[in-house]
């Protein structure tokens, strides 16, 4: 694949700074740091500051509120799923590739051991090309 940030790497395009929800916090808090940070998704980190998995918006509404459970006593690691990330020196085409294959459309960046940053659809449109930006695009959603 060919990109104009060919030979470009995760941490060159990933959104720095990702701010991550404790585990053992509640979906109500994870709610509220979406809303005040304006992201969909948060990193879920452990007590030893390592990532456990990702949280988004439509996880909270589909497998807490439509369900019924109490937003104030499920916690975000309860719905931390299958983790999925890339490390900082990844190249833009394999991260790209991660996240086409694994359907996700936010991928957590690690560096040392820590969660570094993150990578989103506005991330990639900064660094793709259109033509590979809607063939990503209908990768992703297609299954979806």
């Amino acid at each position: 694949m060919t990109t104009q940030g060919a030979g470009k790497t995760a941490r060159d395009v990933m959104h720095p700074g990702a701010e991550c929800i404790g585990e053992h916090e509640s979906l109500r808090r994870a709610a509220e740091m979406m809303r005040d940070l304006g992201v969909g998704a948060l990193p879920i980190c452990g007590e030893d500051d390592r990532l456990k998995g990702i949280i988004t918006d439509r996880d909270i509404v589909i497998k807490c509120c439509a369900e019924g459970r109490d937003i104030e006593k499920c916690t975000a690691g309860e719905l931390a799923g299958g983790l999925v990330w890339v490390d900082a020196q990844t190249s833009v085409e394999e991260a790209l590739l991660t996240m086409e294959q694994n359907q996700i459309k936010r991928l957590p960046v690690i560096e040392n051991g820590r969660i570094a940053g993150m990578i989103s659809e506005a991330d990639l449109a900064k660094e793709l090309p259109d033509s590979k930006l809607a063939e990503f695009v209908h990768r992703v959603y297609a299954r979806s």
